[in-house]
């Protein structure tokens, strides 16, 4: 049996069809659809009759007419929207120029905002991977006090995460990993086959926090076997030419530390949004068997990680964590702790005073603020090409106003001409996007592709959309606004605040013009600054290769050999590398050091004889090592501003105690051995007793490089069989320390000189309104003998007003950006005055050749065109 619903008809095509009919018609029609409903369920039943009066309610929506009944009668929005998209393509087909500019204008702008958009949106989604992630995990980072401030890293001891989760009931997970260390760098082969590998060793749960996808193989395989190894699809494919059938097969590692067999027990492939990048994963085990040193909680390497209960208080976690270490300690430190959410990590990885400081975050924020720009730019091209085209609609428009058309009716169809303007605009920005695309990846490092799924079509449509209203709101409510008596006798005349409106936009383009010049300039100056820099060492023609295996094991006899090689300058060892990666220590004793001092960190690095001249360091006090007195091997050698912490005056022949008495030899000058954005911090060298990892430092005759390499290849695969020849250049490996700051300065650039050349649009729309407007003006003054040239100067002189007022508003802003940015660098440029000045005089050359064209032409103007009435 029917229930009473079923004798009602369907309410959602009648809802629909009260909202989308004229309303002066929807009575009379909707009677008629009710009383054929009633006719239908007396015949044919509930189920029919409903499914009758739903076809009925379509048949409605044909294009333009309702036929199903006896009256035909025009639907309200459906013509309405017809109307208007047909005014539209019109006035697009009548105003070309305009159309072509605006076209123009806000495909670039919106071509910008949507390759920015997926750059941020990237960057966004880094180290992200669950709800988890974002409110739970966080990563212990160590605060350590040095003569420069508080130092912030991710190393702790390797027996913090073990303590935290048996002795803090709000930890709910901790996890160790090891992570890529340019020590632990190391040659996996099968075979004749070799490739360098980036090795991580990760603990128990550590597949529980981060979603790593084994293809092949039990990645809790690789948890419970020490002599277990896991490749990435690239490294088996460079080894076994595929990834199937491998598991269970030997490779071997060769590294200082970990040489050895290792069996296959998984391939896996990283997620696309972590910012951690390795080719091998082992077992943290296996890295505390081979180093059991680092079983003392003075000694720190792995990085802590821990999954907290939600409601933790993080402030009172972390100094329950220095409370802990203290304890394991048996003393007092001055070691603190932070607490930070992993996912929030990537983006703000920059440290002051052991707090984060911002990072990637400024960066993203930036161009966020560029893309606003550059759009806002592009929108307020569109109003003023419209009002400056308005003088010859604004008969279109008393007319409509005249015939009873009213305000609402007029605003609806300009919003539409500038959203149908929006939508043309993506579809060429779209086609930018796809074509641009690669380059941007190659400028950003990035893989970025233009996925349209509907999470991103929607943000498109809103995009466009929200582009549409605020490009067409102003000509609309202005254009609408006309009153027909007056328009239709020819007294159109804009007013005062309409002028300023007009004027204060192309201001506020110009503004922000200078501001990206400046920018763009200072970027530019500062970039030049860290690669011309004398950081006080000589890194040109120096490379840097690997010391391992037989180079590492008989360097003396590979050091004498090269050295005869022609081409070959000098050779020594380092331990680290002169781009941070150093070994540092506060165990470390001086005559007259005080309690407080006792905690002072020391950089240092373990060197062969020889290092100090290849580097071609500067002597301010003392000498170098050499093989000529014995006792240096037990010696060191200061950096100016450790001997400036210890307060010691003449140094030379003093000793210091540092895992045993050695005697100060010499004291080099101050040299950058780390990124411009920090400052040069005590440092100290000695000979290297123990050499399980560092580099070979080879410096080149400049002009031989390439035949020299080649010789030195063939000898390093002779002596080092199984081993590969991989060597960087030393300038080329500092240069990638500011690889951030290169890619924002190319960037700026070009973003910047899309942004000029969209303003440069709405300053010739300002230009062509203002001649527009003032032809009879200029009639009337060649009549009375004005030459081009004073015509030129009279309508360029409101343009140098207005983007002089926009050098004034935007010089002291583009200065204070500037400062921020650099306040980043320890070693910054000064900010000079012709960056400024420069910046103007470009901002007003531009403005001067945008508006020359129209200027020109209107001095130009036939006298007769121009006088008579149109």
């Amino acid at each position: 049996m029917s229930s009473p619903d079923n004798h009602a008809p369907p309410q959602w095509p009648l809802r629909f069809f009260r909202w989308y009919c004229h309303p002066d018609y929807v009575e009379d029609i909707e009677g008629d659809l009710l009383e054929r409903f009633e006719r239908r369920l007396k015949k044919e039943g509930s189920k029919k009759a409903r499914w009758g009066f739903t076809k009925d309610v379509v048949k409605l929506f044909r294009p333009g007419l309702i036929r199903s009944f006896k009256t035909t009668i025009p639907l309200n929005y459906q013509s309405m929207l017809r109307h208007n998209f047909l005014l539209t393509f019109r006035t697009f087909k009548r105003y070309k120029a305009s159309f072509f500019i605006n076209l123009v204008g806000l495909s670039s702008g919106l071509a910008c905002a949507l390759l920015i958009f997926l750059w941020v949106n990237d960057e966004l989604r880094i180290d992200k991977f669950s709800q988890k992630d974002s409110q739970q995990h966080y990563q212990i980072m160590t605060n350590r006090t040095t003569s420069n401030g508080i130092q912030t890293t991710e190393y702790t001891p390797s027996l913090l995460a073990e303590a935290l989760e048996e002795e803090m009931p709000e930890v709910e997970q901790a996890i160790s990993i090891v992570p890529p260390l340019f020590y632990y760098l190391g040659i996996l082969s099968v075979g004749e086959k070799a490739v360098r590998t980036t090795p991580q060793f990760v603990s128990e749960g550590y597949f529980d926090l981060f979603p790593i996808h084994f293809k092949q193989g039990d990645k809790n395989a690789l948890l419970s076997n020490r002599k277990a190894v896991s490749l990435s699809e690239d490294i088996a494919l460079t080894l076994f030419n595929t990834t199937d059938d491998i598991l269970g097969k030997t490779v071997e590692f060769k590294n200082s530390y970990y040489n050895g067999l290792y069996t296959v027990s998984g391939i896996f492939s990283l997620p696309e949004n972590t910012s951690s990048r390795f080719d091998v994963l082992f077992n943290y085990d296996l890295f505390l068997d081979r180093q059991p040193e680092l079983r003392e909680w003075y000694n720190t390497e792995p990085s802590t990680h821990v999954v907290l209960q939600e409601g933790t208080d993080i402030d009172q976690f972390s100094s329950k964590v220095k409370e802990l270490f203290d304890t394991k300690l048996g003393r007092n430190t001055t070691t603190t702790y932070l607490t930070q959410l992993y996912a929030d990590k990537y983006l703000n990885s920059r440290y002051e005073n052991g707090l984060p400081s911002g990072g990637r975050i400024e960066y993203v924020r930036l161009f966020s603020i560029i893309a606003a720009f550059i759009l806002l730019i592009a929108c307020i091209n569109f109003m003023n090409l419209s009002t400056a085209k308005a003088s010859r609609r604004v008969k279109e428009i008393g007319v409509k106003k005249a015939m009873g058309v009213g305000r609402k009716t007029l605003i609806i169809q300009y919003l539409s001409e500038s959203i149908v303007l929006s939508f043309l605009s993506l579809l060429v920005a779209l086609t930018l996007v796809t074509v641009f695309l690669p380059q941007f990846n190659t400028i950003t490092g990035k893989q970025l592709t233009l996925n349209l799924d509907p999470t991103i079509v929607i943000y498109l449509l809103c995009l466009i959309l929200l582009t549409g209203i605020l490009a067409g709101s102003y000509p609309a409510l202005y254009l609408s606004g006309f009153n027909p008596a007056v328009v239709l006798k020819g007294k159109f005349a804009s007013t005062l605040g309409e002028q300023w409106t007009r004027k204060g936009l192309v201001v506020f383009q110009f503004s922000l013009s200078v501001m990206l010049i400046v920018s763009v300039l200072v970027v530019y100056q500062q970039i030049q600054f860290i690669q011309t820099k004398n950081l006080g060492y000589d890194r040109d023609h120096v490379i840097s290769i690997p010391r391992e295996g037989s180079v590492n094991e008989r360097f003396n006899s590979f050091q004498s050999e090269i050295e005869k090689i022609a081409g070959v300058v000098g050779a020594s060892a380092i331990s680290g590398d002169l781009t941070g990666n150093v070994s540092s220590s506060n165990r470390f004793g001086w005559e007259g050091q005080t309690p407080e001092e006792k905690s002072t960190r020391f950089n240092f690095l373990d060197v062969d004889y020889g290092l100090i001249e290849l580097l071609r360091l500067n002597l301010v006090a003392g000498r170098s090592f050499s093989r000529e007195f014995s006792t240096d091997s037990s010696a060191i050698v200061f950096n100016e501003t450790a001997i400036e912490v210890m307060g010691l005056d003449d140094p030379i022949g003093k000793t210091v105690n540092f895992f045993g008495e050695r005697k100060i030899v010499g004291v080099v000058e101050d040299f950058q051995f780390e990124s411009l954005h920090k400052k040069v911090e005590p440092l100290f060298f000695k000979i290297g007793d123990s050499w399980e990892e560092g580099n070979v430092l080879i410096r080149l005759e400049a002009g031989t490089e390439r035949a020299t390499l080649d010789q030195l290849q063939q000898f390093y695969q002779a002596f080092n069989p199984g081993f590969l020849f991989d060597y960087t250049f030393l300038d080329e490996d500092y240069q990638a320390l500011y690889a951030a700051e290169q890619r924002v300065s190319t960037l700026s650039k070009y973003f910047a000189s899309i942004a000029i050349l969209i303003s440069c649009l709405g300053l010739f729309g300002l230009a062509a309104y203002t001649a527009e407007r003032r032809l009879k003006e200029i009639g009337i003054r060649k009549i009375l003998g004005a030459n081009s040239f004073s015509i030129i100067r009279l309508l360029s002189g409101d343009f140098t007003k207005m983007v002089l007022l926009a050098i004034v508003i935007g010089l002291p802003v583009s200065y204070w950006v500037a400062q921020w940015w650099l306040e980043g660098f320890a070693y910054r440029i000064d900010l000079a005055w012709w960056y400024f000045i420069g910046a103007g005089l470009i901002a007003l050359l531009i403005a001067w050749l945008t508006v020359g064209l129209q200027t020109i032409k209107a001095s130009r103007v036939n006298l007769v065109a121009c006088l008579k009435d149109e």
